[in-house]
């Protein structure tokens, strides 16, 4: 039997179990990558952890998300980040060098490896042909310390695309927002997506990263692309294709499901609020008003779809009821674009023309007036999430998102005379690594902490019983923006959880830390949730919040995948109902609780949940692998992985 190109990496890299879905394997990672978001505690984690040198191959701490420096903190951080990169041998990328996913596909990814990345659009490296998996923080300081990072098999599923967009009016994003439609936010739960078929040969590197980036919508582990001609290309332009190796499925390779998709008949599409698979078509919003337009992000910051921008914009006026923002996706990009014309162009014409991070996709800056209507290339658009909570926020194409700019109203590009640009990546991309520090062999470099970073909470081991307090009451997909947002009050702290656990779930209840905090000492709270729980972000913050507030089990219909796995890392159970209308038997309130939770941790995985306050109780279960059981009896990752290192 021939093997699919996932099963082809992992079993090149396994060190424990088998390539089969729902098996536990525990796999050697090639690369892991940090952001700053996620990446102080990472790196504060490590520090724990008590290693000198990371012990895998490449190892970058990037910043690219916190870098409006209106007060000391994100500056302590950067400088906290640089010196724990050079403490322990880790490539540097400065601020401006570029978001995390655009640099690391540009400079680092490579076929056939598999990385780690501190942040939820990390499968962006699946456009080249490697597996890439976002993780939490304390999960890539564990591999970084050289634990295989193990997880249970996902099925693998392949999506068979053939034909060819009809460029330049359909692009890569509109093949991710078809997919959110078919399949929803959901849909990829506990799959790993890979690209196949003829389409494959449209679409380029970039495009195919647009594609694997916003597949992490779907909430799938990741997706990946065949290694080919296209491939080679993009790492020849980049100086790199001595790292290109070829990569497909075998003829008669097995997958869980198999799903086709005609290319030629993909139209441009748009996610709606206030999520990315409330998708419909351009034409059916045609003509709606728009106040801002935002271009660029991890999903669309590309060289070739800046330059299409670019010859959009050209010689014409952003609408005068418009605000445009453009954020290259990396210096590199940026400076290509600067000496080739393009930003002026783009200034000309009237946009406002950011540094190459993250901005207004997380909140950082760029917040849309109140109640306006905002249509940006980005990958989310969950409520609040730009940093104006009655805002309504829109995902199209960086063509669609041009001429909404331009026309202060959504267009149908397909409607359009406007001349487009068809743009191709150049045979040779500008290499200027001047803002990316390598490793340095200084064992006795000094870590810089500022007063703002405190040390990494460490949580008990699992207690024999739980009886507590539901401290909140949520219905379905709450995101990791619901439990602890970002923006530019929230993610200065955090290197601090004893102050950015003050804002959790604050925009859904602004009594919640004061309740929690009361109830920490008298047993502890319990969170109870719907379907999905945890959907978006990987910031393992939307976890170890809760822990230092004295949360001890959230229990829902179904958690998002890398949510699940914070809250295992940091000691909370996550708990799932045997039976869903259960859910209706439970208020906020209630105290309830669970016993003997170490001996069925151990067996079965049962639990009986006692509602104290209605007299009545119900089912749960914890569908824990092998690795899983050990963490939380452990009290969380921390904790197990101290011990491994220092057996």
């Amino acid at each position: 039997m021939g093997k699919n190109i996932v099963e082809k990496i992992l079993e090149a890299h396994i060190v424990s179990g088998k390539v089969k879905e729902g098996e536990l394997i525990g796999v050697r990672v090639d690369q892991v990558y940090t952001q700053d978001a996620t990446g102080t505690m990472a790196w504060l984690e490590f520090e724990a952890i008590g290693l000198d040198k990371v012990r895998v191959p490449l190892a970058v701490s990037y910043v690219d998300h916190n870098m409006l420096q209106s007060n000391f903190m994100n500056a302590d951080d950067h400088l906290f980040l640089r010196t724990a990169a050079a403490r322990f041998g880790a490539y540097f990328s400065r601020p401006g060098n570029g978001i995390c996913h655009q640099v690391h596909l540009e400079r680092f990814a490579a076929p056939g490896l598999i990385a780690l990345g501190t942040d939820s659009h990390t499968p962006t490296g699946g456009g080249m042909g490697m597996i890439a998996i976002g993780v939490g923080g304390l999960e890539a300081a564990s591999v970084m310390a050289g634990m295989p990072f193990e997880f249970t098999m996902p099925k693998v599923v392949k999506i068979n695309l053939y034909g060819k967009l009809r460029r330049p009016y359909v692009t890569a994003m509109d093949v991710i927002l078809t997919l959110l439609k078919m399949l929803t936010v959901k849909g990829g739960v506990g799959k790993i997506f890979e690209y196949g078929g003829e389409g494959v040969k449209d679409l380029s590197v970039t495009d195919r990263a647009t594609i694997t980036n916003m597949g992490a919508e779907l909430g799938a582990t990741t997706s990946i692309f065949p290694s080919d001609e296209n491939t080679l290309k993009f790492l020849k332009a980049q100086g790199r294709d001595y790292q290109w190796i070829p990569l497909e499925a075998d003829e008669d390779a097995e997958y869980a499901e198999i799903i086709e998709l005609d290319l030629s008949e993909l139209e441009p599409m748009i996610a709606q609020p206030h999520s990315p698979d409330n998708v419909v078509a351009v034409r059916e919003l045609k003509g709606m008003k728009v106040n801002q337009v935002c271009i660029g992000s991890c999903t669309n910051s590309s060289y070739k779809m800046m330059k299409t921008v670019a010859s959009i914009l050209k010689g014409k006026t952003v609408n005068e009821e418009v605000t445009l923002f453009i954020n290259p996706g990396s210096k590199q990009v940026y400076q290509m674009l600067a000496r080739e014309g393009d930003i002026e162009a783009m200034i000309s014409a009237g946009a406002r023309i950011l540094e190459s991070a993250c901005g207004p996709c997380i909140g950082m800056g760029g917040a849309p007036g109140s109640g306006q209507v905002s249509i940006r290339s980005y990958n989310r658009n969950f409520k609040g999430r730009s940093g104006t909570k009655d805002a309504f926020v829109y995902l199209a194409s960086p063509v669609v998102c041009a001429l909404a700019a331009l026309n202060g109203e959504i267009v149908n590009p397909l409607e359009t005379d406007l001349g487009i640009n068809e743009v191709s990546d150049p045979e040779t991309f500008l290499i200027n690594d001047n803002m990316l520090i390598p490793p340095r062999k200084e064992k006795e470099a000094k870590i810089i902490k500022g007063p703002n970073i405190k040390e990494v909470p460490v949580k008990a081991p699992l207690e024999e019983s739980i009886e507590a307090e539901v401290l909140l009451k949520l219905g379905d997909n709450i995101t990791t923006d619901d439990i602890l947002p970002a923006g530019t009050q929230v993610l200065p702290y955090r290197s601090n959880i004893p102050e950015i656990s003050k804002f959790t779930f604050k925009n859904l209840d602004e009594t919640f830390y004061e309740r929690a905090m009361n109830a920490k000492n008298k047993g502890g709270g319990i969170i109870v949730g719907g379907e999905n729980y945890g959907q978006g972000s990987s910031r393992e913050h939307a976890a170890i919040a809760p822990m230092y507030l004295g949360i001890k089990a959230v229990i829902a219909k179904s958690f998002a995948r890398i949510h699940r796995a914070n809250l295992i890392n940091f000691g909370i159970m996550p708990l799932i109902f045997t039976n869903p209308e259960d859910y209706e038997k439970v208020e906020q309130g209630d105290i309830l609780k669970l016993n003997g939770l170490i001996e069925a941790i151990k067996s079965e995985q049962q639990y009986e949940v006692i509602n104290l306050s209605k007299k009545n109780s119900f089912k749960v279960y914890s569908n824990l692998n092998e690795r899983e059981r050990d963490l939380l009896l452990s009290g969380g990752l921390l904790p197990y992985v101290r011990k491994k290192v220092i057996q």
